[in-house]
């Protein structure tokens, strides 16, 4: 329903402006009558005129570690007993960024005009994606607004940590990655020539690495253009592959079957899963729902794949456990756990206390990771640097035997 902002003549002849929501412009007009109030202006709010127009709104956004702050202080003024409206003013007033003041401005104006808070953020798009207008939305149903906006961005800063970790896990290994790349390139492309041109104008028959090597700097040096050009459709060419919903499930299954890797990214998920259902179902959200809500969490085709079949199991009225046992994706010590909890009736305390032995799970697989992965591309580089060696010396040593 759109809101309109206007300005109108009250009943003791002073000026007040403000916002309402109605169907139409007609229908704004009656409600001010109604309140006694006689309109001097009254238009459609930037956001529904644009949305009139058929232009697509590009608003500001924030960072998640942003967003986890900005609902800790939210959660914070309602907790020290100020209203809604008071405490949204309260924190816009003390918004260091001019997109954080934006989004403010958009929740002000529309809670302001009687829209539910969660309705306000669905609305205004990113950063408020499904977790957090579903727990928005269970906080205006259960009153508790503040005890799960604060559960809210406890969910939100492990989220952004996880991330955190993730990035310093794979960071060094990359760049690891990245200079054997850079070395091996500039030996193949630049060194090598300068080194073979002796030995190549002795007529000497080269060793079967030299001329490998030799020919790959031939082509690289030829084709560099045509190389880089194919790399770049090829980088095209998967994004594109990838846009299939089935060619992306075939890919992430690909992925969870990958000796070391696989089980980090298993591992990461069914730690979001955990934390992520047993925040939603302790904020008063029904399983199914926040099932829906969680599958956009896990960041796998397969395991969100597996998340939909539970769904659907649970929503014919089987238990959860079952289900989640026949996916074969998710580990033996989370159905053991929500079997328990489902037969106690404390589903959201069992998973959220599992939530924390998840976590520690993933910090070993982080550990295990980052010490495999960089041993592996030390024995890449030592494999690449010894074929280069062996493809410069050899020739080198035949010319001395010739020599002599």
């Amino acid at each position: 329903m759109p809101s309109f902002r206007y300005q109108a003549i009250t009943a003791d002849g002073s000026v007040q402006a403000g916002s309402l929501v109605a169907p139409d412009r007609a229908s704004a007009v009656r409600i001010l009558a109604q309140k006694g109030e006689t309109p001097l202006e009254l238009e459609l709010s930037a956001a529904d005129a644009a949305a009139a127009a058929g232009k697509r709104v590009v608003r500001p956004t924030i960072s998640r570690a942003d967003l986890a702050d900005l609902m800790r202080e939210l959660a914070t003024a309602l907790e020290a007993g100020l209203p809604l409206m008071q405490a949204l003013r309260t924190v816009r007033r003390q918004a260091a960024t001019k997109n954080l003041q934006a989004i403010l401005d958009f929740v002000i104006e529309r809670v302001e005009a009687g829209v539910p808070l969660h309705q306000a953020a669905k609305e205004y798009g990113r950063p408020f994606d499904d977790m957090t207008t579903g727990m928005l939305r269970a906080a205006d149903a259960s009153g508790r607004n503040a005890e799960i906006m604060h559960q809210l961005a406890d969910l939100l800063e492990r989220s952004v940590e996880l991330r955190r970790e993730i990035v310093g896990a794979v960071i060094y290994p990359l760049m690891i990655a990245a200079l054997i790349a850079v070395s091996v390139v500039i030996l193949i492309v630049f060194v090598l020539p300068r080194v073979m041109k002796p030995i190549l104008s002795a007529s000497l028959e080269l060793p079967l690495p030299t001329v490998v090597l030799m020919n790959v700097s031939d082509f690289i040096s030829s084709w560099w253009l045509v190389i880089l050009g194919a790399i770049v459709m090829m980088v095209v060419a998967a994004r594109s592959w990838l846009a299939d919903p089935m060619n992306r499930l075939r890919f992430d299954e690909f992925l969870l079957r990958l000796p070391v890797a696989g089980q980090l990214i298993r591992d990461i998920a069914v730690a979001r899963f955990t934390r992520t259902l047993g925040t939603l179902v302790s904020a008063g959200i029904p399983i199914l729902s926040a099932l829906k809500i969680v599958r956009d969490t896990l960041g796998n085709a397969a395991l969100t794949r597996a998340v939909d079949q539970v769904s659907d199991k649970v929503t014919t009225g089987q238990s959860l456990a079952d289900p989640l046992e026949r996916s074969g994706h998710f580990p033996p010590l989370l159905i053991q756990i929500v079997n328990i909890g489902e037969r106690s009736g404390r589903l959201e305390q069992m998973l959220l206390h599992a939530a924390g032995s998840f976590d520690r799970q993933v910090n070993n697989s982080l550990k295990i990771f980052t010490r495999i992965l960089p041993t592996i591309l030390l024995i890449v580089m030592a494999l690449v640097a010894s074929f280069v060696l062996a493809a410069i010396l050899l020739p080198i040593i035949e010319l001395q035997k010739a020599v002599v």
